[in-house]
């Protein structure tokens, strides 16, 4: 076992686009959803020992309410680093949170993968099966399994199924969080969507979209691509209004577009330039808003 502490950088999720096909028989919502990275996100530091503890801080440590996901994630690897008699995984977790909470950025996600990414590392001497470890990052949480690898993918189902893309030069971007909270749950009510109408096939879309993406490029497919949350978070959240307007009138913005269930609304620009121009036009009028210039597809 690696006794020295491990750092991982949890980063922000981001979905390009998120189409929904329908509400399936198990009552879950059947998506397909282009996601990718920001550079930036939360700091994880892991050092085994024999108990578990948790400490957060960081400028969003304070926003956190309900149970950390990283308990969670200990809880569902222990099976599979335990073999052969080993200890179960353990030990401290010290998480810098930066990422704002409830936003659509997948925050909790990116913490428990970076979680199980750490423990994996500290036991080099145990390699469980891929399929072993992305089940157990499923069962914490739809969108832990695409927050494992933290590249540009095509996920589909409730987040249990993820294809890689080729991956993109990164996106001049500006993320924006208008410091508003809004459920995913609530978001999915008010869409009110139509019965799944026939058997989903995740290969063939994600071959399909791989295809369009060599054949139209990305700006291409992202334009013409949408979030189908976007019109229910908005009747929820007027305030998302603001944040698109003010982001699709900067210089340079090409895309604006809201993330997942939102609140939090992106921008793809020109230039890294561009979207720092843009997040200090915003930050002045509007300076209780979070927000950051980053780019979007960058390992």
């Amino acid at each position: 076992m690696v006794a020295t502490p491990l750092i991982e950088t949890a980063r922000a999720k981001v979905n390009l686009t998120l189409e929904v096909l329908g509400k399936r028989a198990d009552g879950y919502h059947e998506l397909r959803s282009i996601v990718a990275f920001a550079d930036f996100g939360d700091e994880l530091t892991y050092a085994p020992s024999e108990a578990f503890s948790l400490a957060v801080s960081g400028p969003m440590a304070g926003a956190i309410d309900g149970a950390n996901l990283i308990e969670k994630a200990v809880a569902s690897l222990a099976p599979l680093l335990s073999q052969g008699g080993a200890e179960a995984p353990s030990g401290r977790f010290d998480l810098v949170k930066r990422i704002p909470v409830a936003a659509g950025l997948g925050g909790g996600s990116a913490d428990a993968a970076a979680a199980i990414r750490a423990m994996l590392r500290a036991r080099p001497d145990i390699r469980p099966d891929e399929r072993q470890v992305e089940r157990a990052a499923l069962a914490i949480g739809a969108d832990v399994p695409v927050c494992l690898r933290q590249e540009t993918a095509f996920m589909g189902g409730v987040g249990e199924q993820v294809r890689p893309l080729p991956q993109p030069a990164p996106f001049p971007a500006l993320i924006v969080n208008p410091g508003v909270k809004l459920a995913t749950r609530d978001v999915f009510a008010a869409l009110s969507a139509p019965a799944l109408a026939s058997a989903a096939d995740f290969r063939r879309d994600a071959d399909l979209m791989r295809a369009r993406l060599e054949s139209e490029g990305w700006r291409a497919v992202l334009l013409a691509g949408r979030n189908d949350l976007e019109p229910p978070a908005r009747r929820l959240s007027p305030v998302i209004d603001d944040v698109l307007a003010m982001i699709d009138a900067a210089p340079g913005c090409w895309l604006a577009r809201l993330s997942g269930s939102g609140p939090t609304c992106f921008g793809l620009f020109e230039t890294a330039d561009a979207a720092d121009a843009a997040a200090r036009a915003i930050g002045a009028r509007r300076p209780s808003w979070w927000m950051t210039a980053t780019e979007l597809g960058s390992r």
